[in-house]
């Protein structure tokens, strides 16, 4: 009898199944990873403290929003609510000073629209120097001294 000599195969690797996980597996990381967006919009993060601000030898110009969004320039009423009389306002109290100081205290209930005009208009005269007149927490509003916090530069 003559057997036949079996030929040999060469055990062979299926690649395909091995590429279907593969390809499953990053598709699967890619829609449950969540990707970096610092570089999209660049902010500057506040910084709060208790540290007390550096006094100059100019006092600030003290600009105050009541509750009805009403404006008050160092105790002066500004005619009008709007930015133009606020700006002009700013413009004869502070002359061509654009390194002078000012201090915002909103009221606690003033609208967010009348201390963003306020700020708003503070930016766009050119003044660098800005705090926010905040109380102490817990100190209520029985003649607690307001703190400023200190904003640095207007924003662009």
């Amino acid at each position: 009898m003559k057997f036949r000599a079996r030929r040999v195969e060469e055990p062979e690797v299926n690649l395909i199944s091995f590429i279907d996980v593969v390809l499953m597996i990053v598709i699967f990381f890619m829609l449950s990873s969540t990707f970096s967006q610092e570089g999209r919009l660049k902010i500057r993060l506040p910084e709060a403290g208790i540290a007390a601000v550096p006094r100059t030898a100019t006092p600030p110009i003290i600009l105050a929003v009541s509750a009805d969004g009403v404006y008050q320039l160092n105790g002066t009423m500004v005619d009008g609510t709007d930015s133009t009389a606020l700006r002009a306002a700013l413009v004869a109290v502070a002359g061509e000073a654009r390194d002078a100081r000012i201090t915002v205290r909103a009221d606690a209930q003033a609208t967010h629209q009348a201390v963003v005009t306020a700020m708003d208009v503070i930016a766009r005269l050119g003044f660098r120097e800005v705090d926010i007149a905040t109380l102490q927490e817990g100190s209520g509003s029985g003649g607690a001294e307001a703190a400023a916090a200190r904003t640095g530069a207007a924003p662009k």
